[in-house]
């Protein structure tokens, strides 16, 4: 018996993950293309990791916060690069950690570290109100950042009282051509592409971005009118939603691509 997914096309944002993601839908029968709109690159300097990273050896924290298991990675990387792995994960034993959602908790399960609590909800908000109730007062608290700041979190942290320490491990590049990306607009106006997967939410921001640059918005809006959406989660379902993109598979829990690719293949078989 076929699956739900042969013969259907889907075009894949994902960077990092762009083949494992390739591979599920494929043995599914679909057909994919690639069009990575992102890339993930270390920071450019290792300089205000380190002092982040010496901090936390040294239990200068009492609570650290990871957003993205990206984040935990490329902490820990740099750690290795510099002889400080070990010291790394024993600091993070001594400290309460708080994730924001499952991705840093599966990080970090890769070096036999759990957290202390996970948000509930995996977004910024979910961050903040697994926090509410913490005595922050005059705490120093270490924040992994994914982009150049989060100030619903930190003026959070600030009216409780915590003394917060950020880093921002890695930094995001456009990673597809801008023709590359005019031509995946224009099959799904066309009608070409079945759906299209979001697994983050600045590479629906770099979507816009190129529509925008090259004046190809009514294409792209035509385009995603035609071709079902499908987010990884929540905070991609929510820029989804400020862009006026109607989303069509999303899953309520276990935010991760074999469960998304799951919800995609129970969404086409109901039809």
């Amino acid at each position: 018996m076929s699956s739900p997914l042969t013969g259907r096309t889907f075009a894949l944002a994902e960077g990092r993950q762009l083949e494992d993601l390739a591979s599920l839908l494929e043995k599914e029968g679909a057909a994919v293309v690639r069009c990575p709109l992102l890339s993930i690159l270390d920071a450019p300097d290792d300089k205000p990791l380190l002092e982040w990273i010496e901090d936390l050896i040294n239990d200068r924290f009492v609570w650290v916060i990871f957003l993205t298991g990206e984040g935990v990675r490329r902490l820990e990387a740099c750690a290795q690069r510099h002889g400080l792995r070990d010291g790394f994960i024993a600091g993070l034993t001594r400290t309460k950690i708080l994730t924001r959602g499952p991705k840093p908790v599966q990080a970090l399960k890769n070096f036999n570290v759990k957290p202390t609590r996970i948000a509930a909800t995996p977004t910024t908000d979910g961050v903040i109100a697994a926090l509410k109730d913490e005595g922050l007062q005059a705490l120093p608290v270490g924040v992994q950042l994914y982009k150049e700041d989060n100030p619903p979190l930190i003026s959070f942290l600030d009216q409780l009282g915590a003394t917060t320490r950020t880093v921002l491990p890695y930094i995001i590049a456009p990673s597809a051509d801008t023709e590359r990306v005019i031509d995946l607009m224009g099959q799904m106006a066309a009608g070409k592409v079945d759906m299209i997967l979001f697994t983050s939410s600045p590479q629906i921001d770099r979507l816009f971005e190129v529509a925008e640059e090259k004046e190809q918005t009514p294409i792209l809006m035509d385009g995603l009118a035609k071709t079902q959406v499908a987010a990884v989660g929540p905070i991609v379902a929510e820029t989804l939603k400020q862009r006026n993109v109607r989303i069509d598979v999303m899953p309520e829990q276990g935010w991760q691509m074999k469960n998304m690719v799951q919800h995609i293949v129970r969404h086409f078989a109901a039809k």
